[in-house]
C-alpha cells in the first residue's frame, strides 16, 4: 500500500490510498465505511447526441467522482473490492455508482479518522517493501504450505506420500523433491516447521538439489504440522525476526493471555456487556476486537470509550484461528488493569 496524506484537521481530513496487493484490498475493505466519501477516476456512460441516434454505441469514459458510500463489499476471489453509493461530485449527481477497485487503483477517503484505522494504513505501508513470507510444514510423507497474508495464513498446496517404511522402497527422497517443487517459484523467505528431524532432513535435501532456496530458509520446531504449527510459528514471534510485520504475532499472543486469564479468574472480560461494565469503571487496559465488528454501531461506541482512556486496541482477522475464537466469546474483550465485580 502506498499513503499521501492530504489535508487534515485533527484526525479528519483526505489520504489517497493506493494498494497494490491482495493484501492491500483486504485492508481497504475496512478503512472505508458507509457515510464516508470517496473519490477515484471511474468508468460510466455519458450521453450525447450520437448516443441518442445509435443507443447501441454508448460507450463508457473515465470520469473522477466523488461517492458518498452507502454499501462495501469484499469480493476475495476476484481481488476486488466494490464500493456502492450516491454521487456527490462530478457527473450525474445523485445518482448510484459503483466503484470496483482492484490493485493498481487510486483512491482517496475523505472521513474522520481513527486511531486503528491510521495504524492500519501503517502497517500496510510497512508491509509493501517486504517480500511474502511462506511457511512449509512437514513431517514423515505429509507436508502443507501457507502464504502468509496480512489477515492470516493462506493454504496453498500439500503434498502427500507413503513413507515406505517397513518395505525395501525408500520413497522419502520422491517425497523431498516433490516438496521442494513447490518451493521453486517462491520469492520471498522460508519458515520450515515441523516435528522432529524430518524439517532437519528436508532442509539438508534442499541446500543439496536447490542452493538458490537454501539461502532463504528459516527451521522452526513445532509440535505438529499444518495450520495448528503456523499458529505456533506465528505465537514464537518468527516473523518478527524476518520483518517488522507484528500485527499476526499480537493478535496470537493477546488471544492467547486472554484465554489464560479467563481460565485462571484473572481480570479480564469478554462480550460487549461486560467490555462496556469495565469501560465504565476505567479497568480496560487493552480492547481484542474483531475487524469484522468495526463498523457495528454497538461496538463503535465501546471503541470511542476505549481510545479517551488511551486503552491499546488489537484488531483480530475475523479469517485467522485467534479471530475465530474471539467469535466464540462474542466478538469483543478486554484485559483489565483490575478485575470488577
Amino acid at each position: 500500500m502506498k499513503a499521501e496524506f492530504c489535508e487534515m484537521q485533527r484526525s479528519f481530513g483526505e489520504i489517497r490510498l493506493f494498494p497494490e496487493s491482495v493484501d492491500d484490498i483486504w485492508h481497504l475493505s475496512h478503512l472505508v465505511s458507509p457515510g464516508d466519501l470517496v473519490f477515484a477516476t471511474t468508468l460510466r456512460t455519458i450521453d450525447s447526441v450520437q448516443d441518442k441516434i445509435r443507443p447501441e454505441k454508448l460507450e463508457k469514459k473515465p470520469v473522477r467522482l466523488g461517492v458518498r458510500i452507502e454499501r462495501v463489499e469484499l469480493h476475495a476471489f476476484s481481488n476486488r473490492l466494490r464500493i456502492s453509493g450516491i454521487i456527490e461530485h462530478g457527473l450525474d449527481c445523485g445518482a448510484h455508482h459503483t466503484l470496483n477497485i482492484e490493485p493498481g487503483y487510486e483512491i482517496s477517503v475523505i472521513k474522520q479518522w481513527r486511531s486503528h484505522d491510521l495504524e492500519r494504513i501503517d502497517r500496510a505501508v510497512k508491509a509493501s517493501i517486504h517480500e511474502v513470507v511462506h511457511i512449509l510444514t512437514i513431517e514423515e510423507g505429509e507436508a502443507e504450505l501457507f502464504r502468509m497474508r496480512q489477515y492470516g495464513p493462506e493454504y496453498v498446496t500439500a503434498v502427500a506420500m507413503g513413507s515406505g517404511k517397513g518395505s525395501d522402497l525408500d520413497t522419502r527422497p520422491a517425497f523431498f523433491s516433490r516438496v521442494a517443487d513447490q518451493l521453486t517459484e517462491v520469492k520471498g523467505p522460508v519458515i520450515i516447521a515441523g516435528p522432529g528431524f524430518v524439517k532437519d532432513d528436508f532442509v539438508r535435501f534442499v541446500r543439496s538439489h536447490l542452493p538458490g532456496i537454501a539461502g532463504k530458509i528459516l527451521v522452526v520446531e513445532t509440535r505438529r504440522i499444518g495450520a495448528g504449527a503456523v499458529q505456533e510459528v506465528i505465537g514464537l514471534g518468527t516473523l518478527e525476526k524476518i520483518h517488522e510485520d507484528i500485527q499476526l504475532g499480537s493478535e496470537v499472543r493477546a488471544m492467547d493471555e486472554l484465554l489464560q486469564r479467563i481460565a485462571k479468574d484473572l481480570p479480564s472480560a469478554y462480550g460487549k456487556d461486560e467490555v462496556g461494565k469495565a469501560l465504565g469503571y476505567g479497568a480496560v487496559e487493552e480492547i481484542l476486537v474483531l475487524d469484522s465488528l468495526l463498523r457495528d454501531q454497538n461496538i463503535v461506541p465501546l471503541l470511542d470509550g476505549a481510545e479517551l482512556q488511551k486503552a491499546r486496541i488489537v484488531v483480530l482477522s475475523s479469517v485467522f484461528d485467534p479471530g475465530k475464537q474471539l467469535e466464540g466469546l462474542g466478538g469483543i474483550a478486554a484485559l483489565l488493569r483490575y478485575k470488577i465485580q
